[in-house]
């Protein structure tokens, strides 16, 4: 059976699912126990910026997927390529999807560490909280923190009988079913066995497709189901394990690419760049080498749930993914101090034929393997606090792909099909100590120092003509091997200040590391961060009711990883570009303006730009149609990169504001009638590093309403819902795309308008 222990709201609204607060039985309501630093602490005594998301809220906000997290945790900013989904914390993300590349935030299941964009995809189910970290996390989360990390904890089984089961009906035929169930088994501990179903029609239609009578005329559906069994033990007063298995299984066709046409008749650059918003990127150089800087063509698509999508000879298939997981925790308390054991073991199997506006990317094969295992102890020594460990990881990837169009010979020809294997292993040790100096003061030092060994086979088999959509047979006639090896020391240092039991001020500096990789062409360096932060956490009130958090920080990132599609026919290439300084402030606030009203309230400011940016133009070139890439400005001998200095990162809002409102009407013995309101703003913020107009989202509300009823026994629950009740629907991509004669601006938007009717049961 779930304890309630979700009882106080911190920065969002409960009902809405934005961000709630876990309080176990043993601490007061007000109290929220996270395990970010590999220990329970309550979150206001955590000298990080965080956000904690607890069971009730995420079933509210009706979160299944990753992308939903954007919702609930406004500090995240979340984009969907194709298949593949990138996350950006204060403005630090990947912006690649490249086999040889890692992410710059650490996502774990359960300690389980996920890499691959594309695993990220997978439904989220039976999630007991999610703590959403800020800043680099270098020393206890190691590689691939430089922009934070985000946990995922899933539900752990009691000891005595109960079930609950979350049944929910909305808009686009959307039903969703989630559920579980905990047996006892004995008095030492319990199993439990959840599961989820979701499906639902496509977000977009496409009335070209329609027209000419396709079977298949939507996009951005979803479709699937998982299933988990965990058993916890404690078969002492000392030892206690926690075993789980999960599969997975998706089948959802995603968003479908939106795509304006730069050869149609008018809507081109005309002979010198000057015509439409582009403008010529290389003077210097005959002919015009044009990119669209201020092409301004939103216009073109104003309903974002209606627009024509691939073209019928295009198949519009599902993302099929079978993901199987086992994962464990045992720990042992050796009296002073506590050993544990993390490890985990994941296979993702996905079979992709991703549909573009004229061209099909067939995945014949896609296989990533991961493995992780950390063996840490901490404890405690008189004033000091300290933990230490050492960490593994294991990442085996296998991919056969083709870029595919039927409009070149009779049976279609594939402008290139790629092998990328890659073998990662990261090896590491880490520690970190916090000394009380006095009973207020206390300074916290930690190192963690990183192996990273990555091996690689790279084949192309170059264009194909006249094949048809089928894998080829045999070795690739161009084998590239890859090899890059890094090694790397961060490091935390701090000091935290807690005059009273409700105030704590803390400063550090904080280095984070995402290695290095390579591409198609060769090896690139690892990216690293220095984070300078300061905060202060209150609590505020006769009880300590009200949370009023503040954070200010200030980055210096160097040898950033960017990538860019200059031949389609060698892939996607990712150059250490440059450097960029961002900085902001974050101001938090959770006010129980009476034992039946919650207030809160957000407001992040955001300053990221790059300082040098040396990168390679994707150009429409009016001369030589075939030609895709300008990596060089000036026809004489020396190299003149384009510089974007000045440009602002990706997924970077300045303004990042929210509001929520829960009331609680009181009906007596019939129950609880709860009405909550909550309201994100996000100012304007560009797509890619090359700030084109067309690629800038403009600024932007949605607004989600709840009405939840309860009955004094709680057993169920009913709540109807809608969410973003503006129906807005951001930019999820947009990019200039030029392959071979293929000169788009291509986009895929995020979800429009939902509502519908959940109905809990729990007992």
């Amino acid at each position: 059976m779930r304890i309630h222990r979700y009882r106080h709201v911190l920065f969002a609204s409960c009902a809405l699912g934005v961000t709630a607060s876990p309080a176990l039985a043993q601490y007061n309501e007000n109290e929220i126990i996270v395990t970010a630093q590999n220990r329970s602490q309550n979150v206001q005594d955590v000298p990080i910026a965080i956000d904690v998301i607890g069971d009730e809220a995420i079933e509210d906000a009706g979160v299944t997927d990753f992308q939903d997290l954007s919702r609930i945790a406004p500090a995240l900013n979340i984009t969907q390529d194709g298949n593949y989904t990138r996350v950006a914390v204060r403005g630090v993300g990947t912006n690649s999807n490249d086999e040889g590349q890692d992410q710059s935030v650490a996502v774990n299941i359960d300690g389980e560490y996920i890499n691959r964009p594309n695993v990220l995809n997978l439904a989220l189910f039976d999630i007991d909280r999610i703590e959403v970290l800020r800043g680099p996390q270098g020393t206890l989360y190691g590689r691939n923190a430089t922009g934070g990390a985000i946990n995922f904890i899933t539900r752990k089984p009691g000891t005595t009988f109960g079930a609950d089961i979350n049944a929910t009906y909305g808009n686009y035929d959307h039903r969703k079913l989630e559920g579980g169930v905990d047996i006892p088994i004995g008095p030492i501990g319990g199993l439990r066995l959840a599961g989820v179903y979701n499906k639902r029609d496509g977000y977009f239609f496409h009335p070209n497709r329609a027209a000419a009578g396709s079977d298949k005329v939507r996009s951005g559906t979803a479709d699937n189901v998982g299933a988990r069994a965990t058993i916890s033990l404690m078969p002492s007063d000392a030892l206690t394990v926690d075993l789980s298995g999960e599969y997975v299984h998706n089948e959802s066709i995603v968003g479908a690419f939106a795509s304006y046409n730069f050869n149609a008749p008018g809507q081109g650059p005309g002979p010198d760049c000057s015509q439409n918003g582009f403008v010529d990127a290389a003077p210097l150089i005959p002919g015009g080498q044009c990119i669209p800087v201020n092409t301004d063509i939103a216009d073109a698509f104003p309903d974002r749930s209606t627009y024509d999508g691939p073209v019928p000879q295009i198949p519009l298939n599902p993302n099929k993914q079978d993901s199987y997981a086992v994962r464990g925790k045992v720990q042992y308390d050796l009296g002073g101090a506590t050993l544990t054991y993390l490890g985990g073991y994941r296979r993702t199997d996905q079979d992709t034929d991703l549909a573009l506006p004229r061209y099909t990317f067939y995945e014949f094969a896609n296989t990533v393997e991961t493995q992780s295992h950390e063996l840490r102890v901490n404890g405690t020594a008189g004033a000091l606090t300290y933990q230490g460990g050492v960490f593994y990881y294991r990442e085996q990837l296998s991919n056969l792909r083709g870029l595919y169009s039927p409009f070149i010979g009779p049976n279609g020809s594939f402008l290139n099909t790629f092998t990328r294997d890659t073998d990662s292993k990261s090896y590491a040790g880490f520690g970190q100590v916090e000394l009380a100096l006095s009973d207020t003061f206390t300074v916290v030092g930690g190192l963690r120092y990183t192996i990273d060994r990555r091996d690689g086979v790279f084949g192309n088999y170059g264009f194909r003509f006249n094949t048809p959509p089928v894998a080829p047979e045999g070795p690739p006639p161009s084998i590239i091997p890859q090899k890059q090896d890094n090694e790397q020391l961060t490091w935390l240092a701090g000091v935290n200040y807690q005059p009273n039991i409700d105030t704590l001020i803390y400063a550090k500096v904080s280095t984070g590391y995402k290695s290095g990789g390579f591409d198609s062409v060769g090896p690139y360096d690892p990216e690293t961060n220095t984070a300078y932060e300061g905060g202060v956490k209150l609590n505020l009130g006769p009880t300590g009711e009200h949370v009023l958090n503040a954070a200010g920080f200030y980055y210096d990132y160097t040898d950033l990883q960017t990538a860019v599609l200059l031949n389609p026919g060698i892939g996607q290439q990712v150059f250490n570009a440059g450097a960029a300084t961002i900085w902001g402030f974050e101001v938090e606030g959770n006010f129980k303006l009476s034992p039946l009203d919650t207030f809160t309230a957000s407001f992040n400011y955001l300053n990221a730009e790059y300082d040098e940016l040396f990168a390679s133009y994707a150009i429409f070139d009016t001369v030589n149609p075939n030609n895709n890439g300008l990596p060089d400005l000036d026809p004489g001998p020396d190299l003149v990169q384009p510089n974007l200095a000045g440009n602002t990162l990706p997924q970077s809002p300045k303004f990042t504001i929210t509001l929520g409102y829960d009331h609680v009407f009181e009906l007596g013995n019939a129950g609880t009638l709860t009405a909550s309101a909550y309201s994100r703003f996000k100012s304007e913020y560009f797509t890619t590093i090359f700030n084109y107009r067309s690629g800038e989202q403009e600024a932007y509300t949605q607004t989600d309403l709840s009405l939840k009823y309860q009955p004094l026994s709680e057993v169920w629950s009913i709540q109807a819902f809608v969410r973003n009740l503006e129906d807005e629907q951001p930019l999820s991509y947009a990019n200039f795309v030029s392959a071979g004669p293929d000169d788009n601006f291509d986009f895929t938007f995020q979800a429009p308008r939902t509502y519908g009717v959940r109905v809990g049961v729990e007992f």
